[in-house]
Parts: C-alpha cells; structure tokens; sequence
C-alpha cells in the first residue's frame, strides 16, 4: 500500500502541518457545513460550521462523542438537558443517550466520535 493510500481518509492540509481549527471549514448561510478530519476504524474527528438556527435534531449514536467548540456559542441537549457550550469548552455526549445541537449563533464544533 502506497503511503498516499494510506492516507485516503485524513484531511490533507493537517497530515504533519499545524492548521486553526476555525479556518478549515466556513460558514454557509442556513446551512451546516462539515469537513472530515479523520475517518478511521477506531472513530473519526470531524469539524462542523452551523450557521445561526440550525440543528441536529435528537437523535443516539452508539460511541461516545466529544464535542469541542471552536467558534461562537451554541446549545447541546443530552438525555433531555440543555447545555449551553462556547468556545473553548468541551462537552461529552455519552453512547446511546438521546443528544441534540442547536445553533444559538453561529459556531464551529470539533466532533469525536470514539467507536469503542
């Protein structure tokens, strides 16, 4: 397997080079935009952008995931429990817990999703 195959599920611009967070994705209007980082069969780190009043209505997963906000403010509902998150914070939606995010504003959020 060549080294560039190897590769195929990593975001190119990150492999080995330093880049911000909040300059790898932008916002679109009334939309959420998301950029995968890393897809592994271990889990996969992806960075979203949702633009103000757009959501994720509730759903489960069954790995765990940690959300890290990167950008501007939003809201995170776990098991019926709203959260109010900003920049710079880290949240934890537990594996099979019902979860949601709302856009209170805009904001980037780094997702992690372990499938352990």
């Amino acid at each position: 397997m060549s080294e560039q195959a190897g590769h195929a599920h990593v975001l190119e611009s990150c492999l080995a080079a330093p880049q911000r967070l909040d300059a790898l994705v932008q916002y679109a209007n009334d939309s959420i935009v998301s950029k995968t980082v890393l897809d592994k069969p271990v889990g996969t780190i992806t960075l979203f952008a949702f633009d103000r009043g757009q959501k994720l209505s509730e759903h489960t997963a069954p790995y765990d995931a940690v959300v890290q906000v990167v950008d501007g403010r939003g809201q995170v509902t776990i098991g019926g429990q709203a959260q109010e998150v900003v920049a710079g914070e880290i949240i934890i939606m537990p594996a099979h817990v019902p979860h949601a995010v709302d856009a209170v504003e805009r904001f980037k959020m780094l997702l992690t999703m372990i499938r352990a």
